[in-house]
């Protein structure tokens, strides 16, 4: 019998939700804190491509060590999920979920938008992708898909806006 893709989620729900709510938080702020700061897109593009894939690494390989830590700490015999599959599905989740608030800069190079649309529909985008991380999680673990979606948009919201204010008094630096 064939693994339904669900089961897979399920598995690995944990690396999904951090790896998923980091990678859109971390480079939603990286892409808020630039537009804060008046910077121009080429450099919001170079900056949210560089956190997303150094801070994505930097989450796997932690994911790794942590999971191999406590394996050797525990020496369970439980191995259904390696500190390697652990890492993949962390960094995996990261750099697809944190590639969303890039998509409107890169659609940019293409399009011509203005710099308020172009926040505009990354904060859009970003906002369906946290409602899209809480549902998933409260869909399998069986909570309110409504209450987790909204508790995902909240913490990511706060993130963001934390780092677009920092970005604009700080603006006057770039």
């Amino acid at each position: 019998m064939k693994k339904r893709p669900k089961r897979k989620i399920k598995k690995y729900l944990e690396e999904f939700v951090y790896g998923a709510t980091d990678g859109s938080i971390t480079t939603f702020a990286v892409v808020a804190g630039a537009l804060g700061a008046s910077l121009k897109a080429s450099v919001v593009i170079i900056l949210g491509f560089a956190n997303l894939f150094a801070d994505g690494f930097s989450m796997a390989i932690s994911s790794y060590l942590s999971s191999r830590s406590h394996e050797d700490l525990h020496k369970t015999e439980d191995h259904k999920k390696t500190p390697t599959k652990k890492a993949i599905a962390t960094f995996l989740s990261f750099v697809v979920i944190g590639f969303i608030p890039l998509i409107t800069f890169v659609a940019s190079l293409f399009y011509q938008m203005s710099e308020s649309s172009k926040f505009i529909y990354t904060i859009i985008l970003t906002g369906v992708a946290f409602i899209i991380i809480g549902y998933i999680k409260g869909n399998i673990t069986k909570k309110n898909k409504i209450l987790s979606s909204l508790e995902s948009l909240f913490i990511g919201g706060t993130a963001a806006a934390i780092a677009y204010l920092v970005g604009y008094f700080l603006r006057g630096l770039a």
